[in-house]
């Protein structure tokens, strides 16, 4: 089963950082992960100015991985969260960085596509119809 590493890097501002639950899936060529929740036993996941990391294992091959979601759910009070950038490292050894440089407030969720330039192409619309999206998604 491909194994991933998910580095997840919060901002540094005041208050950047959250208790609540952070969920990922991960959208590639040949098809989507589950959800999977972020977390490690006994540790302050997401604090502010952390870089987390941690290991993610999905049941078949995804393909070249094309966009993340993340889904933020409150665990006691709702807080809000700046995230950073998510970095994976592919079952390859290949390394794709999620920006997001933004705050999440909230339930919600964010769909990131990776840093590189598209070249006009947009990998994701086939996705669209294999994975569910967020209603009213446009990247």
């Amino acid at each position: 089963m491909p194994s991933y590493t998910v580095t997840v890097a919060t901002g540094s501002q005041w208050f950047a950082g959250t208790d609540d639950y952070i969920y990922l899936s991960l959208l590639g060529s040949a098809g989507c992960s589950e959800k999977h929740l972020l977390d490690k036993p006994f540790y302050n996941d997401f604090e502010r100015g952390a870089v987390d990391s941690y290991d993610v294992t999905v049941d078949e091959e995804l393909g070249e991985i094309q966009l993340v979601k993340i889904e933020k759910r409150k665990y006691w009070l709702h807080d809000d969260w700046y995230l950073k950038y998510i970095t994976l490292k592919t079952p390859h050894g290949d390394y794709i960085e999620f920006p997001c440089y933004r705050w999440l407030t909230g339930d919600g969720e964010v769909v990131l596509r990776d840093g590189r330039e598209m070249d006009g192409v947009e990998p994701w619309l086939s996705l669209e119809h294999r994975c569910q999206m967020p209603q009213g998604f446009t990247p």
